[in-house]
Formats: structure tokens, sequence, C-alpha cells
């Protein structure tokens, strides 16, 4: 005889579930946007995340990758005069990634479109500021 999950296993498994779709849909939101603009949702996710110059490493942080994977999309989106190598100011064994003028508008674009239609636009700024605070809470960071 199976007994049936405990009403927290329950409710952690759809919430689970519900986050598992919500990511889901804005990976297709990204993937779209991406698509419409050259790009792919990699490139897409290294263009959101470039907020000022820094390092792959912080970039692949940031995309949640390995260095590697970021080096790759980073080529590719120098290869389109859209990102720079530069010296690093402070350390001399790193090179600091920074967006070309180009990148920038790119960027821009990228950003007015991920906005237009986001599965997150069904909530109130103050549902998506909840929301935010709620998954800050529930992820672990180390």
């Amino acid at each position: 005889m199976t007994t049936s999950p405990e009403p927290p296993a329950i409710a952690e498994r759809e919430l689970c579930g519900l986050v598992n779709g919500l990511a889901q849909q804005i990976a297709g939101h990204v993937r779209e946007r991406a698509v419409s603009l050259g790009l792919t949702p990699a490139q897409a996710t290294a263009l959101r995340e470039m907020t000022g110059p820094m390092t792959m490493r912080e970039l692949a942080e940031r995309m949640s990758c390995e260095p590697s994977n970021a080096t790759f999309i980073v080529d590719k989106l120098e290869k389109r005069g859209l990102i720079e190598r530069r010296a690093h100011p402070t350390d001399r064994r790193a090179k600091q990634l920074v967006l070309t003028t180009e990148g920038h508008a790119l960027r821009e674009r990228l950003l007015e479109l991920l906005v237009q239609d986001s599965p997150l636009a069904r909530l109130t700024i103050r549902q998506q500021r909840a929301l935010q605070n709620l998954l800050e809470q529930a992820i672990v960071r180390s």
C-alpha cells in the first residue's frame, strides 16, 4: 500500500512545476526576441547581462554557465563587432569585455523587445518585486 505524499511535498511539486513553466515561457520569449535580431538565445542573454565592463568570469556567472561557454559566445559577438576585449585596468592577467557602440545600440533594442509581451508583464510592478523577493529568499547563493 502506497501512501500519498504529504501536503508540503505536493505544494513543493506544484511550485516547482510553476517555476519551471515560467522559466520555459521566459526562455521561449527570449528565443523569439533573439532570433528577430539575428542572435542566438545565448548571445541575447550575454548582451542582456552586459550592464557594463566585466570579465569573462563575471559574465559567465551572470549567464549561469561555464567561462568556456561564455568565451564561445563572446567570440561570436566579437566577430559581429558587438563586444571588444580590452586590457583590464587593474588585473594584468584579465581582459575586460566592453560593448561597442553597435553593441550598446543592439542591447538597447534587445531590452526594449524583451519587455514587450514578457510573461512577467502580466504582473504588476508590485507583484514582480514581491516575486523577486520570494525567489531571492528561496535561492541559496554560495
